[in-house]
């Protein structure tokens, strides 16, 4: 239905090749269908990747980049502070693009209430890191409230002095179950023995190194575990490198377009991550029964519940033993995958996404 009281939003996000920029286009297409004025600003890129203005909102481009740029981010605070002239709210999507509008909201006397969801933690090191502890005190202190993806981040921005905080609901796309005959998908990839996916973009935050110094440590089960790792990204070469000097029975397989084959198709799935907030390929694999092994990181553990065999970073002993486990458990497996699919019952929709940022927006205006 409807919402009598129409209100100009302004969705704020920087650069993004994924969760973030999906999140928002739901959002948008959601507040618009609504009855809502809905602004989208960001880069000219997140445009023709996502659409926004085919969902029924304005788009106005203003390049919020990934990494601090002193030139550059004054050309956006300034920009900014001109296309957010007139919204009732400004919704920023991520630390760079919540500090750059409050860097621009600050200067308003009759400024609109700014909510800032943070969705990554603060992973950089260096100088890098000492800019973002920056952003993350002018979004403390300049946003009216602010929503983490994690407790961690909601106990990080509560210590450094935030109003007002809240859990950030931010669900995976609802994608179309895999129609696919998993043996089909199983047969294709090779291997004798039981399917291991891991699905996630090939950097630093994905706990990569850790994955493979656990399949090590597996080595010599009979029958052999196929392990496949499936996406892209800087540490690509690293990983390709350190699977053949070891003689790892991985298979990397870039970037899918049928990952919910895969995770349909797998005897396990493994999330080794350093951090993650509410990460769409567990929601994934929940919602297609997979078994999962996680690590025990950022939100990970209230996603799941008790849908996961959770691990500590850091540790591929741990890990290995969680993965060797399950693989001789078909039983263990079998609970595991009716519990995810309970558990994915259970988790939000982007109706309720949009029902949750339109009860902060109206706590505001």
């Amino acid at each position: 239905m409807a919402d009598p009281r129409r209100l100009r939003i302004a969705l704020v996000l920087g650069s993004s090749a994924g969760g973030v920029g999906r999140h928002v286009a739901a959002l948008a297409a959601g507040l618009v269908g609504a009855g809502h004025d809905v602004l989208v600003v960001g880069p000219a890129a997140t445009e023709t990747a996502f659409g926004f203005v085919t969902a029924g909102a304005t788009f106005r481009a203003c390049e919020v980049s990934d990494r601090p740029r002193p030139g550059g981010d004054l050309v956006a605070v300034a920009r900014l502070r001109g296309l957010l002239r007139g919204a009732d709210v400004v919704h920023a999507h991520g630390l760079r693009a919540g500090g750059l509008a409050a860097l621009a909201l600050r200067t308003r006397r009759a400024r609109p209430a700014l909510v800032v969801t943070l969705h990554n933690a603060l992973l950089a090191g260096g100088a890098v890191a000492l800019a973002y502890r920056a952003l993350e005190r002018l979004v403390a202190r300049g946003a009216a409230v602010v929503l983490a993806v994690s407790a961690d981040l909601e106990k990080r921005m509560r210590g450094l002095g935030a109003r007002r905080v809240g859990h950030a609901v931010v669900p995976a796309p609802r994608a179309d179950r895999s129609m696919r005959d998993p043996a089909m998908t199983r047969s294709e990839l090779g291997g004798d023995g039981p399917l291991v996916v891991t699905v996630g973009r090939l950097a630093e935050q994905k706990g990569l190194p850790l994955l493979l110094e656990a399949i090590g440590l597996l080595r010599g089960r009979s029958p052999a575990p196929l392990f496949v790792l499936a996406g892209e990204g800087p540490l690509e070469e690293m990983v390709r490198r350190r699977i053949s000097d070891e003689d790892l029975p991985v298979r990397l397989l870039g970037r899918r377009d049928d990952v919910a084959d895969l995770l349909a198709a797998a005897d396990l799935v493994v999330v080794p991550s350093s951090w993650e907030g509410q990460p769409l390929v567990v929601q994934e694999a929940l919602r297609a029964g997979a078994p999962l092994v996680a690590t025990a990181v950022g939100g990970i553990p209230d996603l799941v519940g008790d849908a996961a065999v959770l691990v500590p970073y850091g540790d591929p002993a741990a890990l290995a033993d969680a993965i060797a486990k399950l693989l001789d458990d078909p039983a263990g497996r079998d609970w595991l995958a009716a519990t995810a699919r309970a558990r994915a019952a259970e988790l939000p929709g982007d109706a309720d996404a949009v029902d949750a940022a339109l009860a902060v927006y109206r706590q505001l205006c």
